[in-house]
């Protein structure tokens, strides 16, 4: 194995092919095993992952740093889960979490830990976040998805209506290839896109007169796409305030 004296960095060829073969390996996104590869370069020092026990805690720089990782704050994960992101991440290594598919993460946290299911799923991601396992906005496949969310000072059997109507979607998003899916009132719904991508959404009270979706869009393949898409769902909901002010 050759590697530059200055960084001690496989040459690009050496890098490539060690990525590839750890991908070939875990089913890691290539973002997600070329970040494991420099880290730990060498191949014949490259382990799996040891779950951890609570006798080895993180060091404190990655403690400092693994709420800006996982995009959610320790008080924020604390206040709703009981732990910070520190303790999650011993308490899923010493399960061998990093070895896990996302929905063996989420059923760990649900059959051991019993927290609830938006939070799991946030646990879930930010601990992939902060192990490599995805990127900020990134599936464990290695596509992105498109989010975007707003409020309406509608109740939400209106939003959802707009939503699932085809006549009122029509006037806001007019796509004459978009599908419902599936669709449960007046909670969520699932929209086929005339491309074969999915959108997801799900809609919440906020009080008697107001109430706000948030939406996931499609397996993007890099974050440029995933800025087009935004920019149009921001477009959409806005027309759909418009839609929903005249009704």
């Amino acid at each position: 194995m050759v590697y530059t004296k200055e960084t001690d960095v496989p040459k690009d060829k050496d890098l490539k092919r060690l990525v590839r073969a750890r991908m070939q390996k875990t089913g890691e996104a290539y973002t997600a095993a070329r970040a494991h590869v420099l880290k730990k370069p060498k191949a014949k020092r490259t382990k799996s992952v040891t779950p951890a026990t609570s006798e080895t805690p993180a060091t404190s720089r990655d403690s400092d740093s693994y709420a800006a990782i996982a995009g959610m704050s320790d008080d924020a994960v604390k206040a709703k889960t009981g732990c910070t992101w520190d303790k999650w991440v011993r308490s899923l290594d010493y399960h061998g979490a990093a070895t896990m598919s996302h929905p063996e993460i989420v059923r760990l946290l649900s059959e051991r830990y019993h927290v609830t299911s938006w939070w799991r799923q946030m646990i879930a991601v930010g601990y992939e976040r902060i192990r490599g396992l995805r990127a900020r906005g990134q599936g464990r496949d290695g596509t992105y998805e498109a989010t975007k969310s707003r409020t309406f000072d509608v109740p939400v059997a209106k939003l959802f209506e707009a939503w699932a109507d085809a006549r009122i979607r029509r006037r806001w998003l007019p796509d004459e290839g978009v599908r419902v899916r599936t669709a449960t009132a007046p909670k969520s719904i699932r929209l086929g896109w005339s491309d074969g991508t999915i959108i997801a959404a799900g809609f919440t009270a906020k009080g008697d007169a107001r109430s706000a979706v948030a939406l996931s869009h499609g397996k993007w393949p890099d974050r440029e796409s995933v800025t087009r898409v935004k920019t149009m769902w921001a477009e959409r909901l806005a027309a759909l305030e418009r839609v929903l002010d005249a009704e």
